[in-house]
């Protein structure tokens, strides 16, 4: 039996249109000094943004958009098998690559970088979908449901735990817990995964003595101003400096070397220097709608693999929106985490472009009124 094919929610396609074009504009603004101080080019990240991950980003969402939702469900393992694959090859000498602040987070292969950690998002909620969909109301038992889930799903979180990669960590884990508690899982149950959450997170801060400043910066910025906490003081500079009606496109100060990371995690902070309060409240507004109408998506779902699939796929989203967002005006600490369809990353925004193609997919199987 094949469910009955509707049109497109185009809404919530144009959503995610507004929210790529203005990434790719705040990008070509922020990152425009760093690019020509370090590659005599100031489009030079803009460039990357669209060779490797708009135009390949393209390729994905019109593959995922089109293609039978069943699919995925069918062969859910061999890409959660893949997807482990990938975390496990970051390891390999010659293969595993540091090109970020993580020790082990790339993959080079034929002179071509590419992080794993991101298709290990969409391959979670793919793989956790389908496997929760099949286990349906036994999720309430521990020896049938819940505790297989949790197993499974914590093999990609223990992984990027031991590049290490915190803030990629927190995503994977909010991914695992919020689609276990969809799943209908039992309180009490969610309720101890949350403190082993807490416990495994603490665990990583008192391990990691960077980790440890870091919170410590996020509490009490204003301690090391010119060391630790420079990055988050500045960020904090550039967001009040913005005021309501911002400095103006393209005249931000702090993105002239003074901001680290302008082009990935702090690209937010240049929006509110730039655009102001208006405009980088109207980002989290927007951020609201697609959150709110993707969930619409996921109520009117055919089957159960579809509600868990798009509600995963949101979660993923939003979640990182969160992290990254937040570091930047004090509500978490510094994660490293880039702005979806904000920030400079080909594969960050290729995968998050296929997520979207599923999310459109899906909404051709509801109605809406």
């Amino acid at each position: 039996m094949t469910s009955e094919r509707g049109k497109a929610d185009y809404v919530l396609l144009l959503y995610f249109i507004i929210l790529l074009i203005f990434g790719l504009i705040m990008l070509t603004s922020a990152s425009s000094p760093v690019g020509y101080a370090q590659f005599g080019d100031k489009y030079f990240f803009i460039k990357r943004q669209l060779l490797y991950g708009v135009i390949p980003g393209l390729v994905a969402f019109f593959v995922f958009a089109k293609l039978d939702y069943k699919i995925l469900k069918k062969y859910s393992l061999s890409i959660f098998i893949g997807l482990v694959s990938l975390l496990v090859l970051v390891f390999i000498p010659g293969i595993g690559s540091d090109l970020g602040t993580s020790t082990n987070s790339w993959i080079m292969i034929a002179g071509r970088s590419f992080q794993p950690a991101e298709f290990a998002k969409l391959g979670l909620v793919i793989f956790l979908s389908a496997y929760l969909a099949k286990v349906g109301k036994d999720i309430v038992d521990p020896k049938l449901g819940f505790l297989p889930s949790l197993m499974f799903g914590m093999i990609p979180v223990v992984l990027i735990v031991l590049q290490p990669d915190i803030g990629t960590v927190s995503i994977l884990f909010a991914i695992l817990f919020g689609l276990i508690f969809i799943a209908g899982a039992k309180l009490w149950h969610m309720g101890a995964l949350a403190i082993v959450g807490v416990i495994g997170l603490i665990l990583m801060v008192l391990v990691a003595p960077y980790r440890a400043a870091r919170l410590t910066t996020f509490l009490h910025p204003e301690l090391d101003p010119q060391g630790i906490g420079y990055h988050i003081n500045q960020a904090y500079l550039a967001v009040g400096s913005g005021g309501f009606f911002g400095l103006g496109l393209g005249h931000s100060r702090q993105k002239y070397q003074y901001l680290p990371e302008v082009h990935a995690d702090s690209i937010y902070a240049v929006i509110a220097e730039e655009m102001g309060f208006l405009f980088s409240g109207a980002l989290i507004v927007l951020l609201i709608l697609i959150a709110s109408r993707s969930l619409q998506i996921a109520k009117r779902a055919p089957d159960k693999f579809c509600q868990l699939l798009v509600a995963g796929i949101i979660i993923w989203f939003m979640s990182q929106s969160f992290l990254n967002i937040g570091a930047m005006v004090g509500l978490t600490p510094l994660t490293g985490v880039p702005l979806p369809f904000v920030s400079h990353g080909g594969t960050a925004l290729m995968v998050s472009m296929a997520g979207v193609g599923i999310l459109i997919n899906v909404s051709k199987l509801t109605k809406f009124e």
